[in-house]
């Protein structure tokens, strides 16, 4: 209760003194040049994820799921706190795959921009900035399972 208090407070903040918003990472994040995911950026990345991630706040963990149908790279995220959400923006930054959204809470609109890294050893780096950077998450991502 307490976290949810805490990051509601920080996502109201960074909402209501943030400037507008563009969907892009932070430059510390990911190369400033941004291209539209095609199918073949998105392949490596497409299934369904876990998220876990570390704020100022405490932990969070969040499901993202990543889709190609045709040509057309689809993408929804969802966490205890937020129903799914359909993913606006899919980008791609050198290696990076960027995600923005936008979400209301407590009736004030957030900005979300979530950044799948792939890292040594096969692992994944993720990071989502809330509010232009009024709260950024940091961590790994991992994907599921299948069901059999």
């Amino acid at each position: 209760m307490i976290k949810t208090a805490l990051l509601s407070c920080a996502l109201f903040a960074g909402a209501v003194t943030a400037p507008t918003v563009a969907l892009a990472a932070p430059a510390s994040s990911v190369t400033e040049q941004a291209r539209q995911a095609t199918a073949a950026d998105a392949a490596p990345f497409a299934g369904d994820w876990s998220l876990t991630l570390q704020g100022p706040n405490g932990p969070g963990t969040f499901d993202l799921s990543v889709k190609v149908e045709g040509e057309k790279v689809l993408a929804e995220i969802a966490s205890e706190q937020l129903p799914k959400q359909p993913i606006t923006s899919i980008t791609m930054a050198d290696k990076t795959m960027v995600l923005g959204y936008s979400f209301t809470w407590e009736g004030n609109p957030v900005e979300a921009v979530v950044s799948l890294t792939p890292a040594a050893e096969g692992k994944t780096t993720a990071q989502i900035d809330f509010a232009g950077g009024a709260y950024v998450m940091t961590g790994t991502a991992a994907k599921k399972d299948k069901a059999k």
